[in-house]
């Protein structure tokens, strides 16, 4: 049976593809209006392709934001980037995000986009904080792309977002919505629970210890009979010395990332939370196929 196309109904699958730390979980939340990617002032904090869903009467975009895009060094790396490779199978534009500070190696990022047969729309971030002869000059970096559209923006500070999601619309086909209007993200509670939990390592630990560490949940239960959410994680590092500073000195690190992440699922479920953390050594995790399944990335 055919589905009737709403008059002048736009609908399509969007990829963020940028460099690590270029700000895309940040737009994606302020497109959508909520907090869905976790973001934190460090590189390659996150990991999944995920699924933002933005629905108005006229239009729905899908935004599939990436991790960001590296040469692969490692298992978990190559898991990263075929991820974001993977984002663009499907997309009927891409958005491709710069800033001008960037410094990080451009060449993975070109040969990407080299295979890209959809419009690109080019992104330029962090405007309030560049000059404009700064940003044309990032412009005038990308300009062999021969991008469909160029904006400016600042995912910060919630500007040039209409004028973004104006260039996108021009460039979606008319079609009905992929998913229900209400639908905001594919990924489970669960998910994005242990993402809450994996932020906070990131926010409160050092050095090598967040790119060394992953989190899963052992026990999810909605209400324990008391009206709260009951909720068992395992956050896994790679060595015994990362779990000491991860438990920190009488438990106060590992105390302090359970009451940050409790507020913000608290926040995420609207409801009372119990949080149990644990802290477990999986050796080299981030080279081994059945932690990385485990894990939930695609080997």
């Amino acid at each position: 049976m055919s589905i009737e196309v709403p008059p002048g109904h736009r609908a399509g699958f969007v990829a963020l593809l940028g460099k690590p730390n270029v700000g895309k979980s940040t737009l994606l939340n302020a497109l959508l209006g909520t907090r869905l990617a976790i973001v934190t002032p460090k590189a390659q904090t996150t990991r999944h392709r995920i699924l933002g869903v933005l629905s108005q009467p006229d239009y729905q975009i899908v935004f599939s934001d990436t991790p960001g895009v590296i040469r692969p060094q490692y298992g978990l790396h190559h898991s990263m980037m075929k991820a974001a490779g993977s984002s663009l199978q499907d997309a009927d534009a891409v958005l491709l995000l710069v800033a001008p500070e960037e410094t990080h190696d451009e060449e993975p990022l070109r040969q990407l986009l080299g295979t890209v047969q959809a419009p690109i729309v080019l992104v330029v971030n962090k405007a309030d904080a560049y000059s404009q002869a700064q940003i044309l000059q990032r412009v005038a970096d990308w300009q062999a792309l021969q991008p469909a559209r160029v904006v400016v923006v600042s995912a910060l500070q919630h500007t040039g977002l209409d004028h973004l999601l104006a260039a996108l619309l021009e460039l979606l086909p008319l079609a009905p919505p992929y998913y229900d209007k209400d639908t905001l993200t594919d990924r489970p509670e669960r998910f994005f629970v242990a993402e809450i939990i994996r932020e906070q390592v990131f926010l409160h630990t050092q050095k090598e210890i967040p790119y060394s560490s992953e989190v899963s949940i052992l026990f999810f239960r909605d209400d324990d009979g008391t009206g709260r959410a009951h909720i068992e994680a395992e956050i896994h590092v790679e060595r015994q010395s990362q779990k000491g500073i991860v438990i920190g000195k009488q438990g106060q690190m590992i105390r302090q990332i359970g009451t940050d992440a409790r507020q913000e699922i608290q926040s995420l479920l609207g409801r009372p939370v119990r949080l149990e953390l644990y802290v477990r050594v999986a050796e080299d995790w981030k080279n081994k196929t059945g932690y990385l399944r485990r894990f939930g990335y695609d080997t």
